[in-house]
């Protein structure tokens, strides 16, 4: 189901295993590496992925233990190395009574890569087999065109056994960078619980969860393998992966997902303005430069949530914002796992860092920037709208060197959701939160701990708020400024200053201007907005105030 999406990025090389096969594990491990050695020898610097479910888990694992030298990237569904817990296990002995006895019969199976088949409804018996489950199975004959001998059950899961004692011993060895997929609801095998217990044991090892998957996850309609490895962020070319050139953009299919995922963000009507040419300001994007590379600066709101509904209205016209992020905001595992990083890896954010920077300018992208960083979106009582941005520039000269537009904006709204009680202050103040405050701070690191002040304080920790009903968000970009042309200008450091300070000046003008007007919008209030909706449609655009 996956091979079409996975052609398009990868070179497809597939194991097949048929029924009747008796190979026995550690000859298809040999052949396996033989496979892999000969790639990495015409390839010594890409990746090889080894994509495996159940045995093939085991098989990729093992692989990998033999050569930590190669780079490999493991890919597993449901690994069977925990296959001694599993209900499996129970039934070797009644099937091997079964083929000595019934050596005539034949099962349709339909086995997933654990063993190529597997009975039609074992999933709904596997705690209590008897011989009338047994006789249940048998009547299914002849659904599938591939049928496989009931002698070879009892070999495929004591292959699977073997797989799974050869591949725990050497756990230990395995270097290669690994994602566990586990479906969260697996009757075969115990695959939630299997996950944490690799990611303790694996050198780089993350998991991810889909609750709603039973054992067969490849096989799941709702289940897209490159969607996952587009949003955990784990395709590269060599050996370190670029967050800009090994960037895949998501699919139409993926972008439509991304927008309905976040469609009850329209419950916020939030108003988007833009600046033309001639100062003159309208709703909608038709101020937005169409053709990159465009830096949008602003200011963040409260816990950064500005960042989504941005990313959802910009790709809706058919822009990808690509937004420069604290690396927190992008960590996979953590204290401080932010609920949105997959799907800012999939619209193409990227860690703060001047060649990643670079490398978006250099590609013409939609760039979207705060100064404030953490210390802006995680403020403390009384801050809300305040600036803090350094001092002097980090981004003028870089922008001019590529004629990037510089577009100035500003957002307001959050205060209409929540008031900031519990702050930073309050917290450290608390021996167990300072002490949590400190070592996520430690693990996400301070990107600014060189500076001085405000700025230079950057310690992550989670506002407590009195949240309120939902009220609106209110964009305004500035008229875009243009630094084509003036490269050789802005190299000095005071006509580069001049523009970023000339840059804050319109982020402020930007925010007191939404901040005024919003008090003049009659849709600004949840509960206005919802019987707009009632008489006009749920897809209609809700009014906002006047624009001068």
């Amino acid at each position: 189901m996956h091979h079409q999406k996975l052609g398009k990025i990868f070179e497809v090389l597939c194991l097949h295993i048929p029924p009747k096969d008796r190979t026995p594990f550690t000859d298809l491990v040999n052949l396996v590496e033989r496979r892999v050695r000969s790639e990495h020898h015409r390839s010594p610097n890409r990746p090889i992925y080894l994509v495996g479910e159940s045995l093939g888990a085991c098989l990729a694992l093992s692989v990998a233990s033999l050569n930590p030298d190669i780079d490999l990237v493991l890919l597993l569904a449901n690994p069977a190395t925990s296959f001694t817990k599993s209900p499996l296990q129970s039934i070797l002995p009644l099937l091997q009574i079964m083929s000595d006895l019934l050596p005539s019969l034949r099962l349709p199976l339909e086995l997933s890569s654990m063993a190529g088949v597997m009975m039609a409804d074992l999933e709904k018996g596997v705690g209590s087999l008897s011989w009338d489950f047994v006789a249940q199975s048998i009547s299914y004959l002849s659904v599938f065109a591939d049928i496989l001998p009931l002698e070879t059950l009892p070999w495929k899961l004591q292959l699977i056994n073997s797989a799974s004692s050869y591949a725990n011993s050497r756990l230990h060895a395995v270097k290669a960078q690994t994602l566990i997929l586990s479906s969260g609801k697996d009757p075969l095998l115990p695959s939630q619980e299997e996950g944490p217990r690799l990611r303790q044991l694996l050198a780089n090892c993350e998991t991810r969860v889909f609750e709603d998957c039973s054992h067969f996850l490849f096989l799941e309609d709702t289940f897209d393998l490159v969607t996952v490895i587009k949003q955990i962020g784990i395709y590269r070319r060599s050996i370190e992966r670029d967050f800009v050139l090994d960037y895949i953009p998501p699919s139409p299919s993926e972008l439509k997902s991304f927008q309905d995922k976040y469609s009850w963000i329209n419950i916020m009507s939030s108003v988007i303005l833009s600046t033309l040419a001639d100062g003159k300001s309208v709703r909608g994007f038709a101020g937005i430069p169409s053709e990159g590379p465009v830096l949008y600066v602003g200011n963040h709101m409260l816990l950064g949530f500005d960042i989504v509904p941005l990313m959802t209205q910009f790709s809706e016209n058919d822009i990808i914002l690509k937004g420069i992020a604290h690396p927190m905001m992008l960590m996979k595992q953590g204290k401080f796992e932010q609920p949105f990083s997959d799907d800012m890896r999939l619209m193409g954010a990227v860690p703060v860092s001047g060649k990643y920077f670079f490398r978006l300018l250099s590609t013409k992208s939609h760039i979207l920037l705060y100064p404030g960083g953490v210390r802006e979106a995680l403020h403390r009582k009384g801050e809300a709208y305040k600036l803090f941005w350094p001092e002097r520039s980090e981004f003028v000269r870089m922008a001019a060197r590529f004629g990037a537009k510089i577009v100035p904006f500003g957002a307001v709204g959050e205060d209409d959701w929540g008031d900031v009680l519990f702050d930073y202050e309050d917290q450290m103040k608390v021996p167990f939160l300072k002490k949590f405050i400190d070592e996520i701070s430690d693990e996400a690191g301070n990107l600014r701990a060189t500076i001085d002040g405000e700025v230079g304080n950057q310690a992550l920790y989670f506002p407590g708020f009195l949240p309120k009903f939902p009220g609106r968000f209110y964009y305004r970009f500035g008229k875009p400024i243009e630094t084509e042309g003036r490269k050789e200008e802005l190299r000095d450091r005071d006509k580069a200053h001049e523009l970023y300070l000339e840059v804050k000046s319109e982020v402020k003008k930007c925010i007191a201007y939404l901040q005024e007007k919003r008090e003049s919008d009659p849709y600004r209030s949840l509960a206005s907005r919802l019987l707009f909706h009632a008489r006009h449609g749920f897809t209609s655009q809700v009014p906002a105030f006047d624009i001068d």
